[in-house]
């Protein structure tokens, strides 16, 4: 009978090395096999329509502006319609707090799941570059044989083909993240116009270009097992709760060849092996060219084409699916899963807590901040109506993307705001300043300094409301 001895299951040789570099430090390319199955293909669903928003989204426009805008260099960012100015920043700063805990207790419970079916460094790679690679040069072992062989012209036409498509597509998706940084007009702008008119974007769009093509082209899966910070995190984050892909070597063990005195057909219940089979289609279609029956490991993306290739494997020797599955250490062992563990119930309260915060201060958001000062090195004045008046410096900042009239109003107390001049009308994102006079009896002033409370109005809504001092005789 054919057996081969079981690793032990506290084994860490496998970590000493990565499979995309050799014993001198040497890039291996992997050739993963083409993947097939119900995981690929909600995987390809799912794909598709996060691509379809990608590139639909930044045409989307509301009354005349983006859907989605984060320009960095101007500090402008709109969000669902909604603009955002640098006055709203401690929202910004809470929002990043409240994903980064999202994040975290994201990856508690399920592990690298948004690795391998919403990052777009995956679904651009195998979704997109690794599927034109397949159609071109064929599966992995074409791929193999080409590159290992002499340049013919069929290997430089099939070469020239895919390169350039590459390059076309990493164009594309540069231009397109760049539409969410300066706009898509701003984007077709620079590409249709003289380059000498528009010389540092048209630098910008190469630099994204090339970066996305180096990236696609050549580095690859080691954007996941080398640079993303996330897949760093699995280490601290993960438990034997957590769920993730997993092999399950309780069943699987020992693993060895099938062979007709093990098959299912004999119907004989007493053989040593395991399920596993050690066909090694899981390592073959492994994008990251690990063993996932090592256990889980930082390379691994979660992108499910082990599970794939191992329940087709399941199928045809008429055993069980799920040797491989999404499931916990302690679900393997104990074949139960326990998912609210005393540290996600503790993240999942400070995460309720800070949405809870977010939702308030965004419901609470003005379209307006105003900032209204008395007039440095100014007293007080009498007027003739023998008024006490101030000199007051405002600044409106307009967080709408629609121009927005000003005007003020005293609340609290008897008394006249006069301008100084006529208030301009605050444009889209931008600040409008000025200057008015505030007139009040003297019998209303209690002390040296009296707060007063100003409401800001566009129109007949309130955008904002403040407080200042106003100075008056001393009584």
């Amino acid at each position: 009978m054919n057996t081969t001895t079981p690793q032990p299951q506290d084994s860490e040789i496998y970590r000493d090395k990565l499979a995309t570099v050799d014993d001198k430090g040497k890039r291996v390319w992997i050739y993963p096999k083409k993947p097939k199955g119900r995981y690929y293909n909600w995987r390809m669903i799912l794909s598709a329509l996060l691509l379809a928003f990608l590139f639909a989204t930044p045409f989307i426009k509301v009354n005349g502006d983006p859907f989605l805008l984060f320009n960095v260099i101007e500090r402008k960012f709109i969000l669902f319609g909604v603009l955002f100015m640098p006055q709203d920043f401690h929202l910004f700063v809470l929002a990043m707090l409240t994903m980064i805990v999202f994040i975290i207790l994201f990856t508690v419970i399920f592990g690298r799941l948004f690795c391998g079916w919403v990052c777009p460094q995956t679904i651009f790679m195998e979704m997109v570059f690794r599927k034109i690679e397949y159609w071109i040069e064929g599966d992995a072992n074409a791929q193999r044989k080409l590159n290992a062989g002499p340049w013919t012209t069929e290997k430089m036409v099939k070469k020239a083909a895919k390169q350039s498509i590459f390059f076309a597509i990493a164009v594309l998706v540069a231009n397109t993240f760049l539409a969410y940084i300066i706009g898509v007009d701003k984007v077709i702008q620079i590409a249709t116009e003289p380059v000498n008119q528009h010389l540092g974007g048209f630098v910008a769009m190469l630099l994204f270009s090339g970066a996305f093509y180096f990236v696609f082209s050549y580095m690859r899966e080691q954007v996941c097992v080398a640079i993303c910070p996330y897949g760093r995190l699995q280490g601290v984050l993960l438990d034997k709760n957590s769920i993730v892909i997993a092999y399950d070597y309780i069943r699987g063990e020992p693993r060895g060849k099938l062979t007709r005195e093990n098959s299912a057909a004999t119907k004989k219940i007493d053989t040593p092996l395991g399920d596993c089979i050690d066909c090694s289609l899981c390592v073959q279609v492994c994008p990251t060219g690990i063993d996932i029956r090592n256990g889980t490991q930082l390379e691994c993306v979660n992108c499910t084409a082990c599970i794939d290739a191992c329940d087709e494997v399941m199928d045809k020797i008429e055993r069980p699916r799920g040797l491989i599955r999404y499931d916990s250490a302690n679900g393997i062992e104990t074949k139960q899963k326990k998912i609210f563990t005393g540290r996600v119930i503790a993240y999942s309260a400070v995460l309720a807590v800070l949405v809870g915060v977010n939702i308030w201060l965004l419901g609470s958001r003005s379209d307006a901040e105003a900032v209204i000062l008395r007039t440095p090195g100014m007293l007080f004045q009498e007027t003739k109506e023998g008024h006490i008046t101030n000199l007051y410096n405002y600044q409106v900042f307009n967080k709408t993307t629609q121009e927005m009239p000003i005007s003020f109003k005293l609340t609290g107390i008897d008394g006249t705001i006069r301008p100084v001049g006529e208030i301009p009308v605050a444009a889209p994102g931008k600040m409008s300043e000025g200057a008015f006079f505030v007139d009040l009896k003297p019998e209303l002033l209690t002390d040296r300094k009296t707060k007063i409370t100003i409401e800001v109005y566009s129109g007949d809504i309130m955008v904002d409301k403040t407080t200042t001092s106003f100075l008056g005789p001393i009584k």
